[in-house]
């Protein structure tokens, strides 16, 4: 134990997300090429990089939506996707692994909500079908989540009465819904009208302020300064800079860093909202 620790009397913090060695292509295309990244409980990590430097792969493999082939995920210390038989890893079975998938929420850039269910139903039903847990016990958490996302007057809607930014947000309270101990966001604001981008962004910075933990992909640099704890730029299927969004966003060591940055410059902006204003 170190001096600090036994000054401070604190142990030390366990990662959350451990994300160890990661490789994968496709093809002969190799996509990672050994990313490592930690998460804390609590803690907003946004991952920034131009197309097809990875992040929304290695994204993919924190859920075992992709199958890494080199390297592996943690999340709570239990690996996602597989277990070690002697001293080999062995993936789990598809219901094994869509078990581990209950804590782990995911937002896609697509809405991909149910076009014949209401809000309600679409935030319900996996609870419902996957934890099989009651109804009305799941009833309650749905109309809280949806409270939380701003759409508590939206319940009996159908996803083809709401804009792009309110079927987003039904997004996250499906995800919501589910309890999970983390959060993903794979740019989740990048199909929307540009108007509608803050209404989910605000959604987002109101989770972190609560201690949910994410990982988000994004663009959306004022966000990432102003919200994330870490930031991690990648490109071409590596980690070039990792750090606190004053060292990688603001004061960027890296040449690659820098170039992809003032790349984004003119981009238009996340802004903080008005606290005294409430959005519905």
């Amino acid at each position: 134990m170190s001096d600090d620790s036994r000054a401070t009397n604190q142990p030390p913090v366990t990662p959350l997300v451990r994300v160890v060695n990661l490789h994968k292509h496709f093809g002969l295309l190799e996509v990672l090429k050994g990313v490592d990244l930690e998460v804390t409980q609590g803690e907003v990590l946004c991952v920034l990089g131009p197309s097809g430097s990875g992040k929304s792969t290695m994204l993919r493999c924190i859920n075992h939506l992709e199958r890494p082939d080199g390297g592996y995920v943690t999340v709570r210390d239990e690996i996602i996707g597989y277990r070690y038989r002697g001293e080999k890893l062995h993936e789990l079975r598809p219901n094994e692994i869509a078990l581990q998938r209950t804590k782990i929420g995911m937002v896609f850039q697509q809405f991909n909500l149910f076009p014949h269910m209401t809000v309600l139903g679409n935030v319900m039903e996996a609870p419902i079908r996957v934890l099989r847990q009651k109804r009305a016990e799941v009833e309650a958490r749905a109309h809280a989540a949806l409270e939380e996302v701003g759409l508590s007057d939206k319940t009996h809607a159908y996803p083809k009465q709401l804009s792009g930014g309110q079927q987003q947000r039904v997004a996250i309270a499906r995800a919501l819904a589910m309890q999970p101990d983390l959060m993903l966001f794979d740019e989740p604001t990048s199909a929307l009208d540009p108007e509608l981008v803050n209404e989910v962004l605000d959604v987002m910075r109101r989770l972190a302020n609560e201690g949910m933990t994410m990982v988000v992909v994004t663009h959306e640099m004022n966000f990432a300064r102003n919200v994330a704890d870490k930031v991690a730029f990648m490109d071409g299927g590596v980690v070039v800079e990792y750090g606190p969004p004053s060292q990688v966003i603001d004061a960027p060591r890296q040449r690659r860093t820098q170039d992809f940055l003032g790349s984004v410059s003119r981009a238009p902006a996340y802004t903080e909202p008005d606290p005294t204003h409430t959005s519905r």
